[in-house]
Parts: C-alpha cells; sequence; structure tokens
C-alpha cells in the first residue's frame, strides 16, 4: 500500500525518537502502536501510544531487532505503516522487504536503495559513478592484512579501515603507519562482524581532524529533491556525535549551495525517497563524501529549528504518497541551533555508559529551548540499549547567543542518581575551543580536562530554593 494513505502506524523503536514519532502521529490524527521490550514495559513511550505491544526479550536482539516479532505486532493490531526511527532496524534493507511483503508501508527509502547505501564499499562506487567528490581511498573490499599495506603504499598513511556495513563509529580504526595496520585490521573486521554480521572492510586516506558536516535532503515519490542546509557534528567521542549545531561554523552561503547541490545530486541518483543525510567531511573549503543514512537522523531537531520544517511529519507524509510542498528557492534558514546530547555516560572516565535507576529529573524551558526526551523520575536507565536519555537543543539568533542560552539550559537540567554528559557540556562550551568553532578534538583526547569536569562540577554552589510569597 506504499504511496497511499495509512490511519495506524506501528513505531518500531524505544526511547526519545519513539516518543517524538508517537507525538507527531497524534498530531497529525493517525492512530499510534508502540512496541516495547520487557525492560521497557513502563516506559514512557509504551504509554504514551494509543496501544502498546510486548515483544519480549532484553536484549535488542531479543526485541527490537527482531524482525519476525514487528511484522507480527503489526499484523495483530492492524498497523497499515511502520516508522523505524533512527537506529535498530531503521537502515535494514530486509526489515523494509518484509513490510513490502506484509503489504504494510515502511516509512522509509526502498530496500534496494537502503541496500545500495548500507555497504560503504557501494555507496561510494555509486557516488564516484555520478560524479559526487569523495574520500581518496579504495573502492573493493581489502582481504588482510597484506592488502591494506599495498593500498596503504598508493593512498600513504595515515590510513582509515572501516567496516564496509559499519556506522556511527562501529568498525572504525585508524593505522598511524605500517606497524599499526594489523590491530586496526583486526579491531575494524571484528568490530563489523560483531555489530552488523559482515567482518569485510575497506581502505581511505584518514583526513586528521577535518569538520564532519552533513546534508539534510528531502525527496518524494514524484521527483522532488531538495536539501535543507547543513549540520556541523564535528565534536565527537569514539567516532560518534555528541554535541551538532546547523549552520556549521565553517560553511558560508555559497559553500551551502555547493554542498546541497552535491548532496541533492547524490540523493537523486538513487532515486532516494524519504528524509536522509549526506554526510561528508569538510576539509580547506573542500566537501567529501563518507556516507548517506537512509534515515531520520538523531541530530535531525536541530535542522527542525533553523527552518521551520517538522522533518518527523514530512517523513511521514512523503510516505503517504504527498508531493513536497516547497521548491528548494522557497527554503529559508534562520538563527542558530545547538544540541547536546544529554547520554548517561561518564566523561571523566574515558565516557563509559553508566547505567542506573533515575532519581530526580527535571527539564530547563524557556524560548527557544526544546527537549526531547524518552525518561523521568524513576526510570531505569538499562545496559542493554544505547546511553542517550535525552537531546537538549536550543535556538538564538546566532551563536554566541545559542551558546548562551544552552549554557543556561544546561545549568537548569536536573537529572541525579546517575552520571549524565550535562556536566562535560557545561565545561566544554565553555571553552575557546568552542568559542572559536573548533572540532573539539584534542580537548576530548586531553585526560586532564575530562577528569577535571567533575571536580569543576562537585564545586559548583547547589541552587537557591525560591523563598514562599504570600
Amino acid at each position: 500500500m506504499n504511496g497511499k494513505r495509512f490511519t495506524s502506524v506501528l513505531v518500531a523503536n524505544r526511547g526519545e525518537i519513539a516518543v517524538r514519532v508517537l507525538r507527531a502521529l497524534k498530531e497529525m490524527g493517525l492512530r499510534s502502536i508502540a512496541v516495547h521490550s520487557d525492560p521497557d514495559a513502563a516506559s514512557i513511550h509504551a504509554r504514551l501510544a494509543d496501544e502498546a505491544v510486548a515483544i519480549g526479550g532484553n536484549s535488542a536482539a531479543e526485541s527490537y531487532l527482531d524482525i519476525a516479532k514487528i511484522i507480527e505486532a503489526a499484523r495483530k493490531t492492524g498497523a497499515q505503516a511502520i516508522h523505524p526511527g533512527y537506529g535498530f532496524l531503521s537502515e535494514n534493507a530486509e526489515f523494509a522487504d518484509a513490510c513490502a511483503a506484509a503489504g504494510i508501508v515502511f516509512i522509509g527509502p526502498r530496500g534496494d536503495v537502503i541496500r545500495a547505501m548500507g555497504s560503504k564499499v557501494a555507496s561510494r562506487k555509486l557516488m564516484e559513478a555520478a560524479g559526487v567528490p569523495i574520500v581518496p581511498g579504495d573502492t573493493t573490499l581489502a582481504d588482510n592484512v597484506e592488502e591494506v599495506l599495498r593500498r596503504a603504499e598508493k593512498i600513504g598513511f595515515p590510513i582509515a579501515i572501516k567496516a564496509s556495513a559499519g556506522g556511527g563509529g562501529k568498525g572504525f580504526r585508524v593505522a598511524a603507519g605500517p606497524d599499526a595496520v594489523p590491530a586496526a585490521f583486526e579491531g575494524a573486521a571484528s568490530e563489523g562482524m560483531r555489530f552488523f554480521n559482515d567482518g569485510s572492510v575497506y581502505v581511505e586516506r584518514y583526513l586528521p581532524n577535518p569538520r564532519h558536516v552533513e546534508v539534510q535532503v528531502v525527496a518524494d515519490e514524484h521527483g522532488n529533491v531538495i536539501h535543507l542546509g547543513e549540520r556541523d557534528c564535528s565534536v565527537q567521542r569514539r567516532h560518534q556525535k555528541i554535541i551538532e549545531e546547523a549552520p556549521a561554523p565553517e560553511v558560508d552561503a555559497a559553500l551551502r549551495e555547493r554542498i546541497g547541490a552535491i548532496a541533492v545530486n547524490a540523493a537523486r541518483s538513487i532515486g532516494y525517497t524519504s528524509v536522509g543525510t549526506i554526510e561528508g567531511l569538510l576539509v580547506d573549503g573542500e566537501f567529501y563524501f563518507l556516507e548517506m543514512n537512509t534515515r531520520l537522523q538523531v541530530e535531525h531537531p536541530v535542522t527542525e529549528l533553523v527552518t521551520g520544517i517538522d522533518l518527523v511529519r514530512t517523513q511521514i507524509e512523503i510516505a503517504q504518497g504527498a508531493p513536497l510542498p516547497w521548491k528548494q528557492d522557497e527554503i529559508a534558514f534562520s538563527g542558530c541551533a545547538i544540541e547536546c546530547r544529554i547520554n548517561a555516560e561518564d566523561a571523566a572516565k574515558g565516557f563509559m555508559p553508566r547505567p542506573g535507576t533515575i532519581a530526580t529529573y527535571r527539564e530547563p524551558a524557556g524560548p527557544g529551548i526544546r527537549v526531547d526526551s524518552g525518561v523521568e523520575a524513576g526510570s531505569v536507565v538499562s545496559a542493554f540499549y544505547d546511553p542517550l536519555l535525552a537531546k537538549l537543543v536550543v535556538w538564538d539568533t546566532d551563536r554566541a547567543g545559542a551558546t548562551k542560552k544552552m549554557l543556561r539550559a544546561l545549568s537548569e537540567f536536573e537529572i541525579s542518581g546517575i552520571k549524565t554528559l550535562i556536566p562535560f557540556h557545561r565545561a566544554f562550551l565553555s571553552t575557546t575551543e568552542w568559542e572559536t568553532g573548533g572540532t573539539g578534538q584534542t580537548l576530548l583526547a586531553d585526560k586532564a580536562f575530562l577528569a577535571g569536569i567533575d571536580t569543576a562540577d562537585a564545586n559548583r554552589p547547589a541552587p537557591v530554593a525560591a523563598e514562599t510569597i504570600g
């Protein structure tokens, strides 16, 4: 029934993204169905839906990654469409195919498109053929250490060894020289097998300290493809994003038009439909294709705030067959938005996850402040899932104003009972590195800086309780 109207949607995800999608469905007047694992039985997303289905299990593999369970839940509840959120099954071609075979609309691109872009090697070849600039490297798989070394001689060190099916920083290793290749090859291949059931790797030139810039694209089933500007996601730990912003600090209007055209060309060349992201590396004004994420991104709120466009609603409307209501020249960008990922992690201990039970939870508020969250006081943060608790997003007229607003919001965001990245964000956004638009990679590797975060936070004065009036 793809391209037709549907009235009921199952959300095959959990946490803050499930809550975000469920709220969009309610606003659109569509019936919503949630699924939940055993640890998530009392979760916000399970309570928020019109109907919730227990699919059992503790780990993701036993629940949210079980295609048969998800399809069966949709069949039992009469769901006509499935929204995968991000992560889990969102970029799983077999899941998209299973939805189609069951007569259920997959809110995302076709399985063949996901499959083509899911392989980093295949996607590099497609983009290269389409004239999209790619990071220098080799588009064929490397089967062993000797093959990696041969390619490194042509490419030059340092090199990046990447799992073909990787993403989110998984299956990614850097070798600064020949001696580091064996361990890097083994690490990338084994992690690719563990997380994606695919140990194949490829080699490309490692670009030290580039800006990680991605372009949001939107494409409908009628041949219309536009971009909604770029996001900068350069502040990362273990090659995984923790702060994002729009617009990118080093992208002006001319460069935005150029990389936007690259992204639109990339999406159009593969017949893409739905929302998606062309990720790239920006080095000395040159933009190189890195990968395409064929799904909604965690950081989509910053684009929503600077464009005024609801990406989740747009994604659902595209799946219903609606044409895009805008042309490229009608897209306007306003101000600056910053997103801080509030993870249950201890920055001073190498950003290690810190599961536990949230004792108190209080969100900041005010004009230009948004919190996308899937937790509350009493929520159990499980070790089975990603440690993302919430996303704190702010908007202001410029980057300096947005930074001040974010610092104020972070100071009011109260989460106790577990460690979070709130102290890290307060510390990092107060540095000259952030103020001047640096990528932060040196600071994030500075153990002294990270160790000092806890001490500084412990010495902060406690909030003063307001006096009772009357």
